[in-house]
């Protein structure tokens, strides 16, 4: 069998691939490896066992020392010209160190206190994970049977559009159709309408010419008589008196005006077009336009009628379907894979809710450890705090060493007591500081930065590595199938993405949910009942062959043929040569003229009579001519090119007539598929939510990679190493600054402590302190006796 492993860049997870168990050089490599790649930690490691070692060797031989009267150990202090500012700068030195310290003990205190207080926080943790992990596995099953049982919903949508297909599919078509059709029956409609009106426009212009020539031939008559009369009066011997003949003749020669100025009774009569529109009218052209529409709104009646067979297929199909869909709800085996992890959660648990209290009293015993070491640290640093006080403020500059005060000599005493416990326990929180940081730094090193950067998951990704039988271990564990290219880093950083079980353990190589979940074979069979669906739509007819007809005779009845100008022309003249007031003034006028008589008393009775005639005859002889005139326009504007607009009507519904008779199938063609697409619509978006929320969605997988983040990072990581590396190297750094703190403190404390023995020069005024050299200044050593 030939293994291929992946390339990792990581020397640990390097050597473990290469550890095969037929490889005979493994260990001595694996060896070299881990030293070198612990090499910071094992240095760090030695060195604190040698600081462990050599402390207490340190601390006996210091002590031996200071016996002999060695190494500090001698009451006697030789004065110095930079006494005083050595005394200041070890003071200064120790303060420092002494600071350094109470920072790491602080460091101490709070991981102690923290690693506690997390501690007391694992049970919670744990029982929330485990909430979690159950109801991820309790509520899959529902989860699943709440996506497929939304079928019904979609499936009540499609039946509900099925038997609304007249309106759905044959409205469609319906209007489709619309557009070309109901303008032509609005047209027709309009010019149906349009021939009542022309026929009354019709009768009543020539019940009103009728009425006008009678009224014309009656003036005519009234104006002879006035005529007459005048003439007979001017006929009078009294205008053949020579003043008077001048206003006779006048007068006789305004009577030619006396006259009609119309030719109404030559107007020609409208009897003959009025008999053609009443032909036409024989035809009730309205109600074949009403017919015509009640064929063309059975449409959508027609369409239902056609597909009653084809909606009871579909709705067959669509519960076959929805049978199919509850079959997958038994097959999937989402449930099944998951049950393999029911019981280790449950032993996981069991063991964890066992532990804890034996954790949490282990725990209580390691408080009380750390917290008696850093005591002990406070302890030394609190004896240096007042060793320095004491030292400090109790000093005397001006007092000999065998003359300093007791607050000063007790400073040195603590600064010495401090120097003692020091060696004494120094190297147990060495021992401590080493364990503490092997431990944490390893766990660090190799767990908590491994599966932060996940190259622990690479690590257990390592093909043949956790079994030398299979390459991937994970999918073997699942499916039995090592083979398949399932790892624990694409697990891990797809539950952290909170993808779906399905997808994450790559489910679709037990069960392939997009193969029994096929939308092209659900939906082949509605699509192709649609395609196949044969809906015929004929014996539509807009307007029948008498309609036509009917029309093409109103065309031709000769109402647009009418010479309208000349009824109008002739209408618009007035009734009268001569505004017959005028004549009547002017006559009167005249006759005011002669002088009394008969002549006079007959033209003042003609000018009165022409008054009345006026008023009883022309004026509503003109209001008989405006009505004419405004009718026979009315008339005029209707029947203006009729015979086009008619023509237009008859292009318009052949147009119309052919597109339904050839053309419609397309329609239907058309809308067919577009009312399928509308169902099937339904079927293919849920079933492809069906499939995203099976394989993607359902049964989130996030509290998984919650509960491993809460057990390695949380827990582990936090909760006890972080904790725990805060307490070393708090711990750790007190203690290494304690080597210096001894040294100064020893240097220190001379300068605190009452001496035995001093020095004491014969003349000091006289001799220079810069020429004081021992040997060449005399002097002796005092003895004293310390007492207080």
């Amino acid at each position: 069998m030939t293994r291929k492993t992946r390339i990792n860049l990581d020397p640990l997870a390097f050597s473990f691939k290469l550890c095969t168990p037929f490889s005979m050089w493994c260990s001595p490599m694996l060896s070299l490896k881990i030293i070198h790649y612990e090499i910071g930690i094992i240095i760090c490691a030695v060195l604190g066992l040698l600081f462990v070692i050599l402390m207490p060797l340190v601390g006996f031989c210091f002590g031996l020392c200071r016996c002999c009267n060695k190494c500090g150990g001698e009451m006697h202090q030789r004065q110095k010209k930079n006494g005083t500012f050595l005394r200041k700068c070890f003071a200064v030195s120790l303060l420092v160190i002494c600071i350094f310290i109470s920072i790491g003990i602080i460091c101490g205190f709070v991981a102690n206190h923290h690693l506690r207080t997390q501690v007391e926080k694992t049970r919670t943790l744990a029982d929330s994970n485990f909430r979690d992990l159950r109801t991820l596995l309790n509520e899959t099953p529902s989860q699943i049977s709440y996506v497929l049982d939304q079928y019904t919903l979609i499936k009540e949508k499609a039946f509900s559009d099925l038997d609304n297909i007249k309106s759905l599919l044959g409205g469609g078509i319906h209007e489709q159709l619309r557009p070309k059709v109901i303008p032509v029956l609005v047209d027709i409609k309009t010019m149906a309408e349009a021939i009542k009106e022309t026929k009354e426009a019709l009768l009543n212009v020539n019940n009103t010419l009728e009425e006008l020539k009678k009224s014309t031939a009656q003036l005519n008559s009234s104006l002879s008589d006035i005529k007459t009369n005048l003439e007979q009066s001017l006929n009078d011997p009294q205008c053949s008196v020579p003043s008077m003949t001048a206003t006779c003749n006048d007068i006789r020669k305004t009577l030619d005006h006396l006259d009609d100025n119309t030719s109404v009774d030559q107007l020609p009569s409208l009897h003959m077009q009025l008999d053609n529109v009443n032909d036409v009218l024989r035809t009730d052209l309205s109600s074949l336009v009403q017919k015509g529409n009640k064929s063309f709104n059975d449409i959508p009646e027609m369409v239902q009628n056609q597909t009653t067979d084809m909606v009871s297929d579909i709705k067959s199909t669509l519960n076959s379907i929805g049978s199919d869909i509850k079959n997958i709800n038994e097959q999937i085996s989402i449930q099944d894979n998951l049950s393999i992890f029911m019981d280790p959660i449950n032993s996981v648990e069991t063991y964890i809710h066992q532990k804890l209290p034996t954790l949490e009293e282990y725990d209580s015993y390691r408080w009380l450890a750390s917290l008696v070491v850093c005591c002990l640290l406070s302890l030394i640093v609190i004896f240096y705090y007042l060793g320095l006080l004491c030292g400090v403020f109790g000093y005397d500059r001006h007092a000999t060493p065998t003359r300093r005060g007791c607050v000063s000599n007790t400073g040195g005493i603590f600064l010495m007591a401090g120097v003692g416990v020091s060696f004494l326990f120094c190297w147990i929180l060495m021992t401590i500081v080493v364990l503490t940081f092997v431990v944490g730094g390893n766990v660090e090193k190799l767990v908590c930065e491994p599966y932060q950067n996940k190259k622990l998951f690479q690590i257990l990704d390592t093909p043949y590595l956790l079994n030398e039988n299979w390459k991937y271990y994970l999918s073997g564990m699942v499916f039995n199938k090592p083979d398949i290219n399932l790892t624990f880093e694409q697990v891990y950083s797809d539950c952290k993405e909170n993808k779906g079980i399905y997808a994450t353990l790559k489910l679709e190589n037990h069960y392939n949910f997009s193969e029994h979940l096929n939308i092209l074979e659900h939906t082949g069979n509605i699509n192709s009942s649609f395609e196949n669906m044969n809906v015929r739509i004929d014996n539509i007819v807009l307007l029948d062959a008498a309609g036509r007809k009917n029309l093409l005779d109103f065309s031709s009845s000769g109402v647009d043929q009418i010479d309208y100008e000349a009824y109008l022309a002739e209408i618009a003249k007035p009734p009268t040569k001569v505004n017959l007031l005028s004549f009547a003034d002017e006559l009167e006028r005249k006759a005011s003229q002669l002088p009394p008589g008969s002549l006079k008393q007959s033209l003042t009775s003609n000018a009165q009579t022409i008054r009345t005639l006026y008023h009883d005859q022309v004026m509503p002889l003109r209001q008989l001519m405006g009505s004419l005139y405004r009718r026979i326009q009315s008339l005029q504007h209707k029947s203006t090119g009729l015979g086009e607009k008619v023509a237009n009507i008859i292009t318009s519904l052949d147009s119309a007539q052919d597109f339904i008779t050839n053309r419609i199938s397309s329609v239907i063609v058309q809308e067919s598929k577009k009312y399928g697409n509308m169902i099937l619509g339904y079927f293919e978006r849920y079933l492809q939510w069906v499939k995203i929320s099976i394989t993607e969605q359902i049964a989130a997988c996030k509290p998984v990679a919650t509960a491993l983040d809460s057990a390695v990072d949380v827990f582990l990581c936090s909760y006890i190493i972080e904790p725990m590396n805060l307490f070393w190297f708090g711990i750790g750094k007190a203690t290494i600054f304690l080597l210096p703190a001894i040294i100064f403190a020893v240097k220190l404390a001379k300068y605190y402590r009452r001496m035995d023995s001093e020095d004491v020069y014969d003349d000091v005024e006289t001799v220079p302190m810069k020429n004081m050299q021992k040997g060449h200044i005399g002097f002796h050593r005092h003895q004293t006796t310390q007492a207080l």
